[in-house]
């Protein structure tokens, strides 16, 4: 292979757009003093009388910049230094930034690997960079090397490659030395979202994040952590990308409200162990159950908390049956390689139960037509 692409000559700063290497960033007096109790602000124009609420409270107040009390919570919880983390707005904002750093409209590409999570695509597009699109191989829905490396060697404008693992929606870790071995070969960023990690048996690589300088793990509070509603993405990185993200992200990207509620969350870990034992016990219920119904050709093996499910028939018509037995699934059959899918999200037990009974009887409703 050609030595050009051994991400031992990995060179960050080359990848950066020219206009953000120069750019100012927007500094808050929050950022350059620390001390809360006692203070005085008066440097960012806020309502010194606070906001009209019978309650206590500090939202007249910008939230911390740089999260650095939460930062400190995730970081003992995953054993990565606070320097190396960043939050995001959710991991929307996070990809982003990823694309704004690193990527020149009209100039760059980025490489996916569909079927995969769509903001990838859309995110891309938004930036003016032309997506390749590479298929995971089918029924395996694992990395095509062989075409990657064609790729990568013959198209000179590759600047960033997102993988999904667990992927979405297939639910299917990604072979973990395929990532590794893409990761040595690509002089760009690899972006590695592991927004399913939790509920995958397999270890999150971003313990071994110092050994990938070109690597950006993407993590979640919304789905193991069920916090979805305060929009919490997290970016595991050398501290070299972590200065860029934070040199251009806006200045209070994530609330108060946000931060002070997802730390009470992060100390309740045994609340969260007990709900993550029961979300992989009600998988394997789930899975089980679902096998045994006639219309369903195929229970994809999952990682996550979802399975993508192949119907034997119209996966639409099933789809809208059980729009309205009120069941919001999500339908996949216009996504490549899933024809007649859907993807469908282990809920409680008494959700599921509803769920396995009503597809029960669709099959069984099909099968005397």
């Amino acid at each position: 292979m050609n030595k050009k692409n051994c991400y031992s000559n990995f060179n960050l700063i080359s990848l950066i757009r020219e206009n953000i290497l120069y750019i100012e960033p927007y500094i808050s007096a929050r950022i350059e003093y620390k001390e809360e109790k006692n203070s005085i602000f008066l440097d960012a124009n806020e309502n010194s009388f606070g906001a009209p609420l019978s309650f206590y409270n500090s939202y007249n107040r910008y939230p911390d910049p740089l999260q650095e009390k939460l930062k400190k919570k995730i970081s003992s919880i995953k054993n990565i230094p606070p320097s190396k983390i960043f939050l995001g707005n959710g991991s929307d904002e996070i990809i982003d930034l990823i694309y704004r750093i690193f990527s020149c409209p009209g100039k760059d590409d980025a490489i996916i690997f569909p079927p995969t999570y769509g903001m990838y695509e859309v995110c891309g597009k938004i930036h003016g960079v032309n997506i390749i699109k590479i298929p995971l191989l089918e029924e395996e829905y694992q990395l095509n090397l062989k075409d990657i490396k064609k790729v990568i060697n013959n198209y000179c404008n590759n600047k960033i490659i997102f993988i999904c693992s667990p992927n979405n929606p297939t639910g299917n870790n990604i072979i973990r030395e395929d990532i590794k071995s893409l990761i040595k070969m690509f002089t760009g960023i690899i972006v590695l979202d592991e927004a399913y990690i939790d509920f995958s048996f397999e270890s999150s690589i971003s313990e071994e994040i110092d050994k990938f300088p070109n690597l950006i793990v993407l993590q979640t509070l919304s789905k193991s952590w069920g916090l979805a509603g305060l929009r919490i993405g997290i970016a595991i990185a050398s501290k070299e990308i972590i200065y860029w993200m934070n040199k251009i992200k806006f200045p209070y990207n994530i609330s108060i409200n946000s931060q002070e509620i997802a730390m009470k969350a992060l100390d309740n870990k045994d609340l969260f162990f007990y709900n993550l034992k029961n979300i992989l016990s009600e998988r394997e219920y789930l899975e089980n159950s679902l096998k045994r119904i006639p219309i369903v050709d195929k229970v994809y093996p999952s990682s996550s908390n979802f399975f993508l499910v192949k119907i034997n028939s119209s996966s639409i018509h099933l789809y809208q049956y059980l729009i309205n037995k009120k069941i919001i699934v999500r339908d996949r059959s216009k996504v490549i390689l899933c024809e007649n899918c859907l993807r469908i999200t282990v809920g409680t037990h008494e959700e599921n139960e509803y769920l396995i009974s009503n597809i029960k009887k669709y099959s069984d409703k099909k099968n005397k037509t």
